[in-house]
């Protein structure tokens, strides 16, 4: 128990990080390569810092074994920083043509394989959290029940 207690307060901690990290890169989206992506990152700073915090929030009530829980740790840490690392790297260097709804463009071999591997990965490790996740808040709910 007091393992999954400090994932919990690691999580809520982590989720502040990253939040503020969003915030701080909203400041330089005007100098950016790519300000559209620098908008992104900004969202996707915020939105992974809240997700982190509401996962740390919940998790004494995910019902999975120690590996489970952390293994969903870690998929859910590395996605939610991978995400925001990888649209802050596509911002500034106006690469990643893997999200052309946010206006990126073919960069050089290592910084596209850099985003692709972050972008694939991160995508990968989130499902599987997610669904880690829906399993052990189906089972805390089951054994709650009278």
């Amino acid at each position: 128990m007091e393992r999954k207690q400090a994932q919990s307060h690691q999580l809520l901690i982590g989720g502040v990080l990253l939040f503020l990290l969003g915030l701080l890169v909203a400041f330089g989206i005007p100098m950016m390569a790519n300000s559209r992506m620098g908008l992104s990152a900004h969202l996707e700073g915020t939105m992974n810092g809240m997700f982190l915090m509401l996962l740390g929030l919940i998790w004494h009530k995910i019902q999975l074994s120690e590996k489970g829980l952390t293994a969903t740790y870690w998929l859910t840490v590395y996605g939610s920083f991978a995400n925001f690392t990888a649209v802050t790297i596509a911002a500034i260097t106006g690469a990643g043509k893997m999200m052309p709804l946010a206006g990126g463009q073919e960069g050089g071999t290592i910084v596209e394989g850099l985003i692709s591997f972050l972008l694939i990965s991160l995508a990968l490790c989130m499902v599987a959290a997610c669904v880690l996740v829906l399993v052990g808040l189906v089972r805390h709910a089951k054994q709650a029940k009278p």
